[in-house]
């Protein structure tokens, strides 16, 4: 929080205004297919060899059940999900949402992620506070997307 509070005071010592969206993905962990996870770590971040191995095999067949009232459920192995409450967990995350940080900053916006809390900022003169916002668009967003898709 100390970095985008910084970026924020630098920006108005130069007379400029911060533009700040807060994203709290709520059961964010419970989400994360291990599939594409391990795809994205491949593909999008180089990992391979027994670093990969590693964590496929850190997240491959854990179990679940639920227990309420006495009664247990059936075992069944995850298909997605990351442990909370792990060290790993948050850094496996922010590697899954890679990609999600890197549109911000296509975006010209300041990402700060931290778990599952995303920060996503950037900084105008007053008189252009409009058209910050207006970057912010969903619109936006899909125009950088279509111009990756076409440039990959």
């Amino acid at each position: 929080m100390l970095k985008v509070l910084s970026d924020a005071y630098v920006a108005a010592d130069s007379g400029q205004v911060t533009l700040l969206c807060l994203f709290d993905l709520s059961t964010a962990f419970d989400s994360v297919d291990h599939k594409i996870l391990i795809q994205r770590l491949r593909h999008t971040c180089g990992f391979a060899g027994s670093a990969l191995q590693w964590i496929t095999s850190y997240l491959a067949d854990r179990p679940q059940f639920v227990r309420f009232n006495g009664a247990t459920s059936n075992v069944t192995s995850m298909l997605c999900g990351l442990p909370q409450g792990s060290d790993l967990g948050p850094v496996l995350f922010l590697l899954y949402v890679v990609e999600v940080i890197q549109l911000v900053k296509n975006c010209s916006f300041c990402p700060h992620a931290y778990a599952d809390d995303l920060q996503v900022y950037g900084h105008a003169l007053p008189t252009d506070s409009t058209k910050l916002l207006g970057r912010l668009t969903v619109e936006r967003v899909q125009r950088v997307q279509i111009q990756q898709t076409s440039t990959v």
